[in-house]
C-alpha cells in the first residue's frame, strides 16, 4: 500500500510577515510575561529543573515548589550527592515521581563527566528524562541555541495560526523561530498559549498576533475525556507524636518507594477528615478515619517532626497538612 502524503499547511507566513510576527510577539512578551521564579536567570541547572517540573505539573504548583527544591539542591553537585529518598521527599507534591528519579540519575551522569551541561539539544536529549521538547527548551533558553519548541500550548497556537497538526507544527515553529532571541521567542509562544490562546475560550481581543491568525479563534481543542470519580479511605493512627505510615511496593505501584497512610474501606464511622484530590483524569473523594492501632499491616511509626524527610505521596502530605500535623 502506498504511503499517504501529509497535507501541507495552508499559506505559511511570508518572510516579511514572520519578521513582523516575531517583533509583535516579543514586544508583547516583554510587557506581559508572568513573573515566574525560573525566569530570574538562564542558569542551565535552574532551567533544567524548572522544565522537568513543568513537564506534567501545573505552573501554580511548580511556582510554589521550585524555590524549596533549589534551596535543598542549589546545584547539580548537591543533587548528585543526595540519596534518592531525599530527592523524592523534596519532589513530594509534584507527582510523576519517575521524573525525580531520572533527574537524580542525570545529575550523577553530569557530575561524573565534569558537571557541565551539554549545550545542544542533541546532547541534552541523551540525558535521562529529557525528550525532544525539553531538550529544545533548555538549549534555547539557557544557551541561545536556535531550537524551536512545540508543547501543547504552542501546537494549539500554530494550529489556529496556520492550520497545522502537531507533527507539522515542529517545522512551522522552526520557520517562525527568532534566530536572535530563540529562548525568549519559545517562552513567548508558550506564554501566548497558556494565557491568551486558551483551549476552549481564546481571548482573541488580547492576542498580539491576531492579525496573522487564519482561524480567528475558530478551532478550539476537542472536548476533554470525562473525568472519573473514585472514593478512597485511609486510616490515621497516632501515638507518642508519631504517625503510622506504609511504603508502596516497588513492583505494584505507580509511585514505588513512596510513603503513605494505610488504606482502608469506607466505614460506618464518621471520618475525621474529608477532602478531594485529583490525579490526571481521576477525582478522588477521600475519607480519613482515626485508628488507635493498625494491625496486620507492614509499616512503621514515624515521628511527626521527621515525617517530611520521607518521600510522601502528595495526597498523604495534603492529609497531614489538613490535619495540622505537619
Amino acid at each position: 500500500m502506498p504511503a499517504i502524503a501529509m497535507k501541507p499547511p495552508q499559506a505559511m507566513l511570508t518572510p516579511e510577515e514572520r519578521r513582523a510576527f516575531r517583533r509583535r510577539l516579543l514586544r508583547w512578551f516583554v510587557g506581559n510575561r508572568r513573573q515566574l521564579p525560573w525566569r530570574a536567570d538562564r542558569d542551565p541547572y535552574r532551567v533544567w529543573i524548572s522544565e522537568i517540573m513543568l513537564q506534567q505539573t501545573r505552573v501554580a504548583v511548580v511556582r510554589d515548589r521550585y524555590p524549596d527544591f533549589l534551596t535543598r539542591f542549589p546545584g547539580v553537585e548537591r543533587l548528585a550527592a543526595a540519596k534518592l529518598p531525599e530527592v523524592l521527599a523534596a519532589w513530594s507534591g509534584l507527582g510523576y515521581y519517575r521524573r525525580a528519579r531520572a533527574l537524580h540519575v542525570a545529575a550523577r551522569q553530569l557530575v561524573k563527566h565534569g558537571g557541565g551541561f551539554p549545550q545542544t539539544a542533541e546532547g541534552l536529549e541523551a540525558l535521562p528524562g529529557i525528550g525532544r521538547y525539553t531538550a529544545a527548551a533548555i538549549a534555547s533558553i539557557a544557551f541561545d541555541q536556535p531550537c524551536a519548541v512545540v508543547d501543547g500550548n504552542v501546537a494549539r497556537v500554530l494550529g489556529r495560526l496556520v492550520r497545522v497538526n502537531k507533527p507539522q507544527a515542529w517545522r512551522v515553529a522552526a520557520e517562525l523561530l527568532s534566530p536572535r532571541r530563540p529562548g525568549d521567542f519559545n517562552q513567548a509562544m508558550m506564554e501566548l498559549g497558556a494565557t491568551v490562546c486558551l483551549p476552549q475560550a481564546p481571548l482573541c481581543a488580547e492576542c498580539p498576533v491576531f492579525a496573522w491568525c487564519r482561524t480567528r479563534g475558530v478551532g478550539t481543542s476537542r472536548a476533554q475525556p470525562p473525568r472519573r470519580r473514585k472514593a478512597i479511605a485511609y486510616r490515621l493512627a497516632l501515638r507518642n507524636q508519631s504517625v503510622f505510615l506504609v511504603r508502596r511496593e516497588n513492583h505494584k505501584s505507580l509511585m514505588p518507594g513512596m510513603w503513605e497512610l494505610p488504606q482502608t474501606r469506607p466505614g460506618a464511622a464518621v471520618p475525621v477528615l474529608r477532602l478531594r484530590h485529583a490525579i490526571t483524569n481521576t477525582d478522588y473523594q477521600v475519607s480519613v478515619y482515626r485508628a488507635k492501632a493498625v494491625n496486620g499491616v507492614a509499616g512503621r511509626w514515624v515521628k511527626l517532626a521527621e515525617v517530611e524527610r520521607l518521600p510522601l505521596t502528595g495526597l498523604t502530605q495534603k492529609i497531614l497538612h489538613r490535619a495540622n500535623l505537619i
